[in-house]
């Protein structure tokens, strides 16, 4: 773009992109940019780019309106009409405005209904910006804010706007998209007099090169000013490289760093714990536990530290391909703890890990094995004497391994010679805990991360980039077919009949039945509601357009066994439940004495009774569709056949309706991933905010633009190795230090 220069990497006036915003924009519109968007800097500014571009004499699609955000439109007025009410003394504007797809209607009231209605005259376009809301079972947006295109509706007044491209700007109540607008037009104004003199460019100049890409400058003019569509495709594409090679910059530095740490090798010894372990196996691995078992053995056997990712499909045996981990580590004289979220969870893994090891799991009792290690249980709710006995066994090394929630990282928790960390489901502890777990090694210890969210190859290169991936996509033999259903209740209320029928005659049969509800019900607000995981709030819409509250564990448990269910052994767990009372609730399901289980997401993971069939999901639309396939996993892990059914009274046609389909539709966790991912952003990939409320990703899309990332890591850890302090390149160094702010700082150094 004429007048932006191509800077040097020698340039090293101030960078411009570091001033206050309240220096170049005035205090009043600084505060609320800051208070209202987190934009402090010019730089910030800059990259709170146009979520998207209208064009002048183009409208925008009113029919894909989404309910409760806040938008901002661009159409035309079709009709304005005053009405009264109170007897004539209240006065009410309805201005309908539509683009050809679909109407929206914006309503006045009060002193302002005339001048507006001055202004809305049929024919006239403008921006229009507001919460969408519902009336009358009718999108509308109620006193929007707005900007009229043109002084008139004439032909010239379109023809001058037609082409030129409106950036539309991700907005707030207190600040509409075009007063962004005119603020990065004051703000590019002051930067183009200075010629962006001191502009510091992350991206080396022969990379820039190599991949025919503008600089920082000339990208960020054309993001915000484009004069056509191609200014913004190629505005993106650079953008979309800065987030892309900075992030794969930071993890590569990371995995240099952690590749040089010192760890002490451990190899499993022949004839010891694991090879008896395999022994008493009642099956065979399967090729990819023995390929992935084999990674991880090498790594292991290293004297620097293993920093390894285990993912895979539900039920494809992760567990086991880490237990065996743990036992080569207690073989080689060390020990190993595992990590997981939920003390039902780390109960089930104890309980599980002592079945499948037995007798080796009884080191120094009466009739424990040879190579027998003692298998301990370390949680908060745990009694004062039991405490004890686990604390002086893991501080004397006679247990070899150890099972626990966050109690493991307390201060008084000492390991005799700590050999390996196992996280389960790393996405829910905190950057603090599994840090404290890994310092209490001697030398810093090996790590596991064990996911079941399958994770698309881009997504794992970019939030998981300083680990190996290891994959496990194959069930093992035995495992039986889950099929899933979607149960419109409100539309057809007999399939919900039909689905407790099918619960009856599972029980019946001898077997058992979970049924699923996403909140407790004796709270306030919903523990797993539509905004946790992913749920859009369109199922069980009232006809005053408000959607009833979630349904409760405690109310569908009783509603069933005083109905469809009355008779079968009907139990509750939930969260909130005494962790005794948990454990004994899990305890009589997984012995068959209790029929059906009605639960929150606490069963979601790890939970393994093999003679539970069925699963029933209330109010499916409210979970996100990885967790909706976390859950269906807890079915048909025996010999019968699972079924999952999806309950929902989302309407057909709806964005919720066609998630539940695609969770129905396969069995494929890294398919249904990638399009949970397309459903939600991807979250602050940095930081422990990964439930997509923030983001440092702003241009890339990790599933979309894979290209981008592969070659961005390819290079990131070319430049890494050649210059690991990046003395070399000081303005990506700023760049990353800029990214690197402390939390996240910390985030990367402790893992």
């Amino acid at each position: 773009m004429g007048g932006v220069p191509e800077l040097e990497e020698t340039d090293t006036p101030k960078d411009p992109l570091t001033e206050p915003l309240r220096k170049v924009l005035g205090g009043t519109t600084a505060k609320v940019m800051a208070e209202h968007l987190g934009l402090h800097t010019v730089g910030d500014l800059l990259h709170h780019y146009p979520r998207r571009y209208a064009e002048r004499g183009e409208l925008t699609r009113l029919a894909d309106l989404p309910l409760d955000e806040h938008v901002t439109v661009v159409a035309q007025v079709a009709d304005a009409r005053v009405h009264t009410f109170n007897q004539g003394r209240g006065k009410r504007l309805e201005v309908t405005l539509t683009d050809g797809s679909g109407s929206l209607r914006i309503v006045f009231f009060g002193r302002s209904v005339h001048h507006h209605h001055r202004e809305l005259l049929p024919g006239r376009r403008g921006m229009f910006a507001g919460k969408v809301g519902v009336f009358n079972r009718k999108l509308q947006l109620s006193h929007p804010a707005y900007e009229l295109l043109g002084a008139d509706s004439g032909k010239e007044a379109v023809d001058a706007f037609a082409g030129k491209l409106i950036p539309l700007y991700p907005a707030c109540k207190q600040l509409e998209s075009w007063k962004i607008a005119k603020a990065v037009a004051t703000v590019l104004e002051s930067l183009g007099a200075t010629g962006w003199a001191g502009v510091a460019d992350p991206l080396p100049s022969a990379l820039r090169g190599e991949y025919g890409l503008p600089s920082l400058p000339e990208a960020l003019e054309k993001v915000h000013r484009p004069r056509s569509k191609a200014d913004v495709e190629q505005a993106r594409s650079r953008l979309k490289w800065d987030e892309a090679f900075v992030l794969q910059v930071a993890l590569a530095r990371r995995r240099l760093a952690e590749g040089q740490l010192p760890a002490v090798p451990r190899k499993p010894r022949e004839g010891g714990l694991l090879d008896a372990f395999d022994a008493r196996l009642p099956f065979t691995l399967t090729d990819g536990q023995k390929a992935v078992s084999r990674e991880i053995f090498d790594d292991l056997a290293s004297e620097h530290p293993m920093h390894r990712l285990l993912q895979g499909e539900v039920g494809s045996g992760k567990t086991l391909v880490a237990l065996r981990a743990m036992l080569a580590v207690v073989d080689a004289g060390g020990q190993a703890a595992m990590l997981a979220p939920t003390e039902v969870l780390a109960q089930q893994h104890h309980r599980s890990i002592t079945e499948m090891m037995g007798e080796l799991a009884e080191g120094g009792m009466l009739g424990g094995a040879e190579h027998a290690t003692r298998v301990v249980l370390l949680t908060g709710s745990m009694g004062a004497a039991a405490r004890r006995r686990a604390l002086l066994d893991l501080a004397t090394g006679e247990a070899g391994i150890v099972i626990g929630t966050h109690a493991l990282i307390e201060d008084k928790v000492q390991f005799h010679d700590l050999g390996l960390v196992v996280v389960d489901e790393q996405h829910r502890f905190g950057v603090e805990q599994r840090d404290a777990l890994r310092s209490k090694g001697r030398q810093p210890p090996h790590l596991l991360v064990m996911t079941a969210t399958p994770i698309p190859r881009t997504v794992a290169m970019t939030v998981f980039g300083d680990l190996e991936t290891s994959v496990l996509d194959q069930l093992p033999a035995g495992r039986s077919p889950i099929a899933s259903h979607v149960v419109p209740a409100a539309e057809k209320p007999h399939f919900l009949a039909r689905a407790w029928e099918r619960v009856r005659e599972e029980a019946a049969a001898g077997h058992q039945a979970y049924v699923v509800c996403p909140r407790i019900g004796d709270e306030e607000e919903p523990a797993g509601g539509p905004g946790k995981d992913g749920g859009d709030g369109e199922g069980g819409e009232g006809a005053d357009g408000e959607r009833r509250p979630p349904l409760a564990v405690l109310d569908v448990a009783e509603q069933l066994a005083d109905g469809p269910l009355k008779g079968l052994r009907v139990a509750v767990l939930h969260g909130r439940m005494q962790p005794d009372a948990k454990d004994e609730v899990m305890r009589r399901f997984a012995a068959g004495e209790v029929d059906v289980l009605v639960a929150t997401t606490v069963i979601e993971v790890g939970v393994n009774v093999p003679n539970a069939t069925v699963m029933v999901i209330m109010d499916a639309d409210r979970f996100g569709v990885s967790q909706l396939h976390q859950l269906r996993g807890r079915v048909g892990r025996g010999s019968a056949p699972g079924l999952c059914l999806l309950v929902s009274e989302a309407p057909e046609g709806s964005p919720a309706r066609a998630r539940l389909a695609a969770v129905a539709g396969t069995l494929d966790g890294f398919e249904l991933s990638r399009i949970d991912l397309e459903q939600r952003r991807e979250g602050d990939v940095l930081g422990q905010a990964q439930s997509g409320t923030r983001s440092s990703l702003r241009m890339l899309a990790v599933i979309d633009d894979e290209e981008v990332i592969v070659a961005a890591r390819a290079r990131a850890t070319e430049i890494v190795a050649a210059d690991p302090e990046l003395e070399g390149l000081p303005e990506l160094r700023a760049a990353l230090d800029a990214l690197l702010d402390e939390e996240r700082e910390e985030y990367l150094e402790k893992g």
